[in-house]
């Protein structure tokens, strides 16, 4: 796409120039709606009169004398706080995105503020001028007061836009399954105060995916779009053409910026198998992501943190069990205690994870054949330590090197990736996190011999869901089901 077209898909607005229309759209859309500016204006006011108020609420709970260089520092945290959130787009339509988007960019917003008052406080030599219980209460009050306005504000929005009032129209050019997917996400969620006029295609009906009756209908062809938007009587306008349109969208753009109506371009990036997408720029050029990893910045530091705190708490707890395992090992069979294999790590680096032996032989390598039912290589202690996956606790000791998690897709033998990376769709996407001690298809009996190409689907399906859908509360689940399951068992032999 050229780069007069990039930025004609970026919001445009326009201001109406007659009286009448200004009365028209005060009624139809709603007061806040057509004060949208001001309703901007308030919400910094009140950023601010909540990042002031959290400063007099620590010194309240401390006394501390309040002094001129306690109003210097709230004033100068204010207006760090507005320089960093117009540069994040923090006073921006927050219509239809999802509440803790609103709230991962206040709390970024005001992290960023954070090391700046620090460093003016050390630049200046004045930070031993506050009190450290104060500051440490203000850093972290001030967040929570923002956040909490800021939802108080969004629930009474939405239940508004429920009963229809500050109420937007859209229309959506292309009858595409895009379209449709978000004319129906539209209807599900009448908190987004959104309404759809219709659709716009200049396609014949053959080549159309027409939308459901109960959301709209067609009205007319992209010119009928431009014309019902100079007429004011769209609000917003959805392009929801294939990505191989550009010549159309880019087209309808140029069009559109004759209108008032705010335009999106809605990419169709469901065509792709999606696996964590983002959207990011490389230089001024904004690029999505098809296939990445959920643990980036904060996830991945919450990941670590849980591995780290729990990995280390369950090797206390396993030290002496694991002992007399090792003497088990070593006392029903002959041959080492501890089988190192290498397996696919994180990115399909190659990493060796720790088990106790369980069969009379050690394989690692072109070819290894899976343990399967009355396995004879599998001795009579080890059949019992894999029933009950006791063999995998020394890979514990893999998590606190950093080489697997606690929870995550099981690693397999390098021989059995470059088998099914083939035969499977998305295999090798599994490896975009650390392979895990046990994971969602282990707990939902997924685990064990995969004789057939179905097994090992079944596994990469249940495997790129976790990914898909990954959250702190989800891996404590999964723990607790490895422990206590009724499918933990199945298939272990």
């Amino acid at each position: 796409m050229t780069s007069s077209a990039r930025q004609s898909t970026l919001e445009l607005f326009q201001t109406g120039s007659r009286k009448a229309q200004r009365l028209f759209e005060r009624e139809a859309r709603g007061l806040l709606q057509s004060n949208a500016p001001t309703f901007a204006t308030l919400q910094r006011v009140f950023d601010g009169i909540w990042i002031l108020t959290a400063l007099y609420l620590a010194r309240t709970a401390y006394p501390a004398e309040w002094n001129v260089g306690m109003t210097a520092a709230g004033l100068l945290a204010v207006l760090a706080y507005y320089l960093v959130a117009e540069v994040r787009g923090l006073y921006r339509s927050w219509r239809a995105a999802p509440p803790r988007e609103e709230i991962f960019h206040v709390l970024v917003t005001w992290a960023a503020v954070v090391p700046i008052l620090l460093f003016l406080g050390f630049a200046t030599k004045t930070s031993a001028d506050y009190s450290r219980v104060v500051t440490l209460s203000w850093f972290l009050g001030a967040p929570g007061l923002i956040v909490a306005w800021r939802m108080g504000v969004r629930l009474l929005l939405m239940e508004l836009r429920k009963h229809g009032k500050n109420s937007r129209t859209i229309a959506i050019a292309g009858a595409t399954r895009l379209a449709r997917q978000l004319a129906n996400r539209i209807r599900e969620d009448a908190s987004f105060g959104l309404r759809v006029h219709g659709f716009y295609d200049d396609r014949a009906g053959a080549r159309r995916h027409d939308p459901d009756p109960s959301v709209g209908s067609v009205l007319g062809n992209l010119d009928q779009l431009v014309a019902d938007a100079r007429q004011g009587k769209l609000d917003i306008v959805y392009i929801a053409l294939p990505l191989k349109a550009e010549p159309r969208i880019n087209s309808i753009v140029r069009r559109l910026a004759d209108t008032t109506a705010t335009v999106y371009v809605a990419a169709d990036f469901f065509v792709f198998d999606l696996l964590h997408a983002r959207w990011t720029n490389v230089g001024d050029i904004p690029v999505v992501s098809i296939f990445d990893s959920p643990f980036h910045g904060v996830g991945g530091w919450l990941k670590r943190l849980e591995d780290l705190a729990i990995g280390a708490a369950i090797l206390l707890l396993i030290a002496l069990p694991m002992l007399l395992i090792a003497i088990g090992v070593r006392l029903t069979s002959p041959g080492p205690v501890f089988f190192v294999q290498k397996r696919y790590g994180l990115n399909g680096k190659e990493i060796r994870i720790i088990k106790f032996r369980t069969m009379t032989v050690c394989e690692d390598g072109a070819d290894v054949q899976q343990a399967r039912r009355n396995d004879p290589r599998v001795t009579r202690f080890g059949a019992f330590l894999r029933r009950h996956s006791l063999d995998e606790l020394p890979q514990f000791f893999n998590v606190l090197m950093g080489d697997m998690s606690i929870v995550g897709p099981r690693p397999h033998a390098v021989a059995h990736n470059e088998l099914y990376r083939s035969k499977v769709h998305g295999y090798m996407l599994r490896h975009k996190v650390k392979p895990g001690i046990t994971g969602w298809a282990q707990v939902n009996g997924w685990r064990g011999e995969t004789d057939t190409v179905e097994k090992m689907e079944r596994r990469i399906e249940h495997d790129l869901h976790y990914i898909h859908n990954w959250h702190l509360t989800w891996d404590l689940k999964i723990i607790f089901l490895t422990i206590f399951g009724k499918k933990k068992n199945r298939n272990a032999y």
